[in-house]
């Protein structure tokens, strides 16, 4: 399997394609909080690969502060992110293939957040884990702050993910802690702040939604909330939608012991939209 290099016209960032030999579709993929695209080849049992593999050429970059991309670590306002991926999207239209997207995490809440504002040239929308549903549980008080915290104080460090709810597996986890191109430390109160606001602002959205969708998240994800996943897929009037809860799962799903059926999941649904 080939990388490639690949440009996102008016973002910076660093991007990347992985062809596949005889291409059925097209898969832009958005990653995670603190974490890389090139993650996705070596773990995520090989989700790249694979993809590839069936007939799917993957796009993805490196988000601005994170991975190999510029931009202070970890450090970024949700809202620009979305922009990025809608740039990202433009210099995707023009090709022939069905477009669909990946998001996982906080990659799932900017493509929720990219495909509301614009559903044009998409056959389908993939969702692992997603952040729909941010401080469901914080006091009103500390959510009414945070957007004041984000704009005085963008880099203070405001919220700790824990290493040990992103999967079952201690192999996974031990790769993920030894890993120089994850940001570990915790969220910054700008990256946390937008992250909230951008998630309670699309709820308006989403009765709009009609594009064919997958959602999957772990009943015990202790990173993102499946209770947004669940609310998401009951409020989206989109005929084909389809959401799977994994027993007992954790966060990263594709690297927990559920993986080989996560992975076939998704790998099924993407052959099935694109007979």
């Amino acid at each position: 399997m080939q990388q490639q290099k690949w440009t996102v016209p008016g973002a910076p960032v660093r991007g990347f394609v992985w062809p596949a030999e005889k291409p059925r579709g097209v898969v832009l993929l958005a990653h995670g909080f603190g974490e890389y695209a090139g993650r996705y080849v070596e773990r995520y049992h090989g989700l790249i690969p694979e993809l590839v593999n069936s007939g799917f050429t993957v796009y993805s970059y490196d988000q601005r502060g994170h991975g190999t991309s510029d931009g202070r670590r970890a450090v970024v306002d949700m809202n620009v992110l979305v922009e990025d991926h809608l740039k990202a999207r433009e210099a995707l239209r023009d090709q022939p293939l069905p477009v669909f997207l990946f998001g996982h995490s906080m990659g799932g809440l900017i493509t929720a957040a990219s495909a509301a504002r614009d559903p044009r040239g998409l056959r389908g929308v993939i969702l692992s884990s997603p952040a729909l549903l941010v401080g469901e549980d914080e006091p009103r008080l500390k959510k009414k702050l945070a957007p004041l915290l984000a704009r005085v104080a963008p880099g203070l460090p405001v919220t700790e993910l824990p290493t040990s709810g992103l999967s079952r597996r201690k192999d996974e986890l031990a790769a993920y802690e030894a890993d120089p191109g994850i940001y570990h430390g915790k969220v910054a109160a700008l990256s946390a702040g937008t992250m909230l606001s951008l998630s309670d602002s699309l709820w308006r959205r989403y009765p709009q939604w009609t594009l064919p969708t997958l959602i999957f998240h772990g009943s015990r994800d202790q990173i993102t909330d499946p209770r947004g996943s669940r609310r998401f897929h009951d409020v989206i009037p989109a005929k084909d939608k389809t959401y799977m809860e994994f027993e007992g799962g954790y966060h990263e799903l594709l690297n927990d012991e559920c993986r080989a059926e996560v992975r076939e999941l998704i790998l099924g649904w993407l052959r099935g939209h694109t007979l």
